[in-house]
């Protein structure tokens, strides 16, 4: 009797707990004065510390598109994605130099792909491709890291 109410209560845990990932509830994506600053860091980085300095940036670019989404800012937060995106392609530049942190970086492009096909969900078919492509890139940067993470 008392397992499937654990089963239950283990299910809705679980299944609410990946939207949990990343921010807490009153953390806020950062404002354009923050990600210069990170994008000046970034570039003037070691190649050692730029993929996980990038991973930040694409994480960020991520957060702002889907408030941008959600407030029904279509052209701006495709705009933002396709920010992610150059980023997502400096952090694969920066991947053909001595990358360190990487195994910190890939984490995090990991989980802001699943963020994005999260929020995939629920955007609408004309959105959905800017969402793909950045999840596609996403993807192919995290398997360049986990190449390049396993051949040292």
């Amino acid at each position: 009797m008392r397992c499937p109410a654990l089963t239950g209560i283990l299910a809705a845990v679980l299944f609410c707990t990946p939207l949990a990932w990343g921010r807490h509830a009153n953390d806020r994506p950062p404002d354009a004065r923050q990600l210069a600053r990170l994008e000046a860091k970034a570039a003037a980085a070691t190649p050692r510390d730029q993929p996980w300095l990038y991973a930040e940036l694409v994480h960020s670019m991520t957060d702002i598109a889907t408030e941008q989404f959600q407030a029904g800012q279509d052209q701006q937060a495709a705009a933002s994605l396709r920010q992610a995106q150059g980023y997502a392609g400096r952090i694969r530049v920066s991947l053909l130099r001595d990358a360190g942190r990487l195994q910190k970086a890939e984490i995090l492009v990991r989980h802001t792909a699943f963020r994005l096909r999260q929020l995939r969900l629920g955007a609408s078919l004309r959105d959905r491709p800017a969402l793909e492509a950045t999840i596609r890139q996403l993807n192919q940067v995290q398997s360049e890291m986990l190449n390049q993470f396993f051949r040292k």
